[in-house]
């Protein structure tokens, strides 16, 4: 589950469209009301009030009752955003009387200038913003001071000022609509596109957020990206009491991703247990802030993190990055973490105030981007975790293992059909295919043809991206105009691509096939992308879960099929319990605004080990165990990991369509293209249902009722229940 940058509306429209679509209360008519202007004093409001009344009274008399809607609501969306430096009430009522265009030949001429004009300025500036950051992003030299300046640099700050200070924006605001959300889940069925594209389009001049709010929020997160990226781990270099090293010389990990999918790949191995409780240690070190400071990045030291000691490395098997330094120093992280996460909680709480319907992050997250509704995010999320399936599948897992859960198995591998293979020989598979970067690149059409799409649609998509080498684990970037490329980073070793970098492309070309569809091929580029980040995880996860299969190495049939739904479950109910620490982070966040780094890193540390105590420790056995909050996306992407469970709902859903039916390739291609309409229309449109978790639940329920039937297979490893510390701070129920 590798980071991947998408946004519903153009993210290189990051300051215009701020939040997206602010949820609207609208009148009996359809009309929005106007709602007080920022920095008006009361007399002009009253003024500027009298002169949209004025206005529509006139447009009314020329056009006709046919308008009188679309005037109404046009003029109030105006008015909600006009400032007074925008003109005076008399300049208000010219403008409006000059500028409404009514429907017809003149209206459709508008709507196709509009989004002509929005695909070349969001695919122009996505473009460049792409290209500031290659320094940051890809693996291509040392990283430079320079690197890491220039993606504060953000192009777009002021194009929202310059949209309304132009009229621009108040020309869309006039002639198309803006919907709520209640609108577009109780009408959006009955839309035609041209309806959702006119919606989009105003939607994306409904905030306005001055620019020094959104070059505030690039920083911060620029600051955390930068951060979270040079966040490495040399595994030869943690020790353990008897001095011996565990894992292999030159293996560089980041946080958290390379860290739990080296943790998963243990499973495989005989002797992996050993490595799998320090990798655990090493996690609850780093969320709780007790790693040492000098050893994260740093292969000139060795530590040891059951003692949390560090010590001078006799070893010298990798090149230090620059500032690592031989000093022996065990003071712990100064919370660097938690003020990275502060740092971009105060960046978007200074948007607060100019978005008053939707006035927190949170609301904006959930009722904007997602348009799925934070109490229908949660009961989907708790609805996985709360299952008793849990605590079956948790003894189903005991018996595989022969040893009793620990906390690290909310990670647990074995029902991957890759559990056959030992990561060692899944690396020498991977390597040998993709010894570069451009080895990857040029079987992109093998791997597209494998996976069901025709040899027309593999080169006709395989044209459209570009493969780098990636300074972090990997990530896409799609493109925003039809004649720009969609982008995959990976990461790559010198000798070659290893099992994780692999499985990591495979899911970021999953964002690339689905960005390449969703912009290049679809009808209205108003509609590009998805409802929301969950839908092109979703795909994404339906190219990961096949990754194996494209290696030669797995079959389908009746147990794999009931194996993926145990593999969705528990990734899902793992991903799922992070999403709930995420969201409680943000509301005690918005309670405690002032908090320092300390304050608030034994806030996340507090409420992962609750939600751990309700939802897991029934099933483990051990509570106040903080490994919940190891995620680097909540630290760097606000509000994003709710995505990641969402999306595996979603992927089972739509997997089950595309096995059910055939043709992956023609039914990829085809929901890709249904574009960013709201998650539920989406899903109706695409598999014929709503969002849910009961097809995963039902199925999982199916699997462990046949598994349970059978006698359980010999475990490839029986060692003891563990002896010693199971986890920092951790408590095991007796």
């Amino acid at each position: 589950m590798a980071s991947t940058r998408v946004n519903r509306a153009a993210s290189s429209l990051s300051v215009l469209a701020a939040a997206g679509l602010l949820a609207l209360s609208a009148p009996a008519q359809g009309a929005v009301a106007a709602a007080p202007r920022p920095g008006a004093p009361s007399g002009e409001a009253a003024s500027v009030g009298r002169s949209a009344a004025d206005a529509k009274k006139t447009l009314q008399a020329k056009y006709g009752a046919a308008e009188t809607a679309r005037i109404a609501r046009g003029i109030d969306q105006v008015v909600r955003h006009w400032r007074p430096q925008d003109g005076d009430a008399a300049s208000l009522k010219e403008f409006v009387e000059a500028e409404f265009v009514p429907q017809g030949p003149a209206l459709d001429a508008a709507f196709a200038t509009f989004e002509v004009a929005l695909e070349r300025i969001g695919g122009y500036f996505n473009a460049l913003q792409r290209d500031l950051k290659r320094g940051l992003d890809l693996d291509l030299a040392p990283m430079t001071p320079l690197d890491e300046r220039l993606p504060l640099f953000d192009p777009t700050a002021h194009l929202s000022d310059d949209m309304f200070s132009s009229k621009l924006a108040f020309v869309a605001l006039l002639n198309f609509p803006i919907t709520s959300l209640q609108e577009k889940l109780a009408q959006g069925m009955g839309w035609s596109r041209r309806q959702w594209a006119e919606t989009r389009l105003a939607g994306r001049f409904n905030s306005r957020v001055p620019a020094e709010v959104g070059q505030a929020i690039t920083a911060a997160e620029a600051d955390a990206e930068a951060y979270m990226n040079a966040y490495n781990i040399y595994m030869h270099h943690l020790i353990t009491a008897d001095g011996r090293r565990p894992f292999p010389a030159r293996m560089r990990l980041i946080t958290h991703w390379n860290l739990r999918d080296e943790l998963k790949a243990r499973y495989a191995e005989s002797d992996g247990l050993e490595a799998q409780r320090l990798i655990a240690l090493v996690m609850d070190r780093i969320v709780t802030e007790e790693i040492p400071r000098a050893v994260i990045n740093n292969p000139l030291l060795d530590w040891n993190p059951v003692t949390n000691t560090v010590t001078v490395s006799k070893v010298k098997e990798a090149d230090p990055p620059a500032g690592a330094i031989a000093e022996p120093r065990n003071e712990r992280n100064t919370d660097r973490r938690y003020a990275a996460w502060l740092g971009i909680f105060r960046a978007v709480r200074r948007a607060d105030p100019f978005q008053p319907d939707s006035p927190t992050f949170i609301d904006r997250s959930f009722n904007l981007e997602r348009e799925i509704p934070e109490p229908e995010v949660k009961a989907l999320l708790e609805s996985v975790v709360a299952s008793p399936l849990g605590e079956r599948a948790g003894r189903l897992i005991e018996r595989r293992l022969g040893r009793r859960l620990e906390p690290f198995d909310i990670w647990y591998a074995g029902f991957k059909p890759r559990s056959r293979y030992t990561e060692a020989e899944l690396d020498a598979i991977t390597k040998a295919r993709y010894p570069t970067v451009q080895a990857y690149a040029d079987d992109i059409p093998r791997l597209l043809r494998d996976l069901g799409f025709s040899r027309q649609q593999a080169r006709f998509v395989a044209e459209r991206i570009v493969v780098e080498p990636s300074r972090g684990p990997g990530h896409a970037l799609g493109a925003q105009m039809r004649d720009d490329k969609a982008h995959l980073r990976t990461r790559v070793g010198a000798d070659g691509m290893d099992y994780k970098g692999y499985s990591i492309a495979v899911h970021e070309m999953g964002h690339n096939v689905e960005q390449v569809f969703s912009m290049t091929g679809i009808d209205r580029t108003l509609l590009q992308g998805v409802p929301n980040n969950a839908f092109t995880e979703a795909l994404a996860f339906v190219f990961q879960a096949r990754d194996l299969e494209l290696l030669g190495l797995q079959g389908p049939g009746a147990e794999a099929e009931q194996l993926r739904a145990l593999e969705e479950f528990w990734a899902t109910r793992e991903i799922a319990g992070v999403g709930l620490v995420d969201i409680a982070a943000w509301r005690w966040l918005y309670a405690h605004p002032d908090a320092t780094p300390a304050r608030f890193r034994d806030a996340v540390v507090g409420i992962a080990r609750d939600v751990w105590n309700k939802y897991y420790a029934p099933i483990f056995g051990v509570r106040d165990v903080p490994l919940l909050g190891i995620y680097s996306h909540i630290v760097e992407f606000p509000l994003y990991v709710c995505d990641y469970p969402l999306g595996h709902l979603i992927a089972f859903q739509v997997d089950a369509h595309f096995r059910e039916t055939g043709n992956l390739g023609g039914k990829f291609e085809r929901i890709a293209k249904l574009g960013s309409i709201t998650p539920d229309a989406w899903m109706r449109q695409a598999v014929g249902g709503p969002l849910s978790s009961g097809p995963l639940l039902e199925a999982a329920g199916a699997a462990l009722d046949a598994t349970e039937q059978t006698p359980p297979a010999r475990a490839s490893r029986r060692p003891a229940a563990p002896s010693g510390p199971v986890h920092a701070g951790a408590r095991r129920r007796t």
